[in-house]
């Protein structure tokens, strides 16, 4: 096993540690920092071993951080297609105006 490979399952292991740590706050700062870990540890795991490997870590690592990529690929969706305005409907849908008005 390479130095890259260890290191990758040495991320895992301390990410799956994290997980199972009660937090009030969701776990949120602890995922930014495995991210930045994560992400030029990937680079390493690729460069050293292959692109096999390093889309097998990537799964490996986006299957421990899924809400963060499903957070992102939702904020993606939403700035590369914004949702229009919603057409004006039917008069008897909105609510009545007060009197006076």
């Amino acid at each position: 096993m390479t130095l890259s490979l260890g290191l990758a399952c040495l991320w895992a292991v301390v990410a799956s540690a994290i997980a199972l740590l009660p937090s009030k706050r969701q776990h949120w700062p602890h995922a930014y920092v495995l991210i930045a870990v994560g992400i030029p540890l990937l680079g390493y795991v690729t460069y050293e071993n292959g692109p096999t490997a390093g889309l097998v870590c990537f799964a490996a690592g986006a299957s421990i951080l899924r809400w963060p990529l499903i957070y992102f690929f939702r904020w993606l969706r939403g700035v590369a297609f914004p949702r229009r305005a919603q057409p004006d409907g039917d008069d008897r849908e909105r609510a009545p105006a007060r009197p006076g008005e």
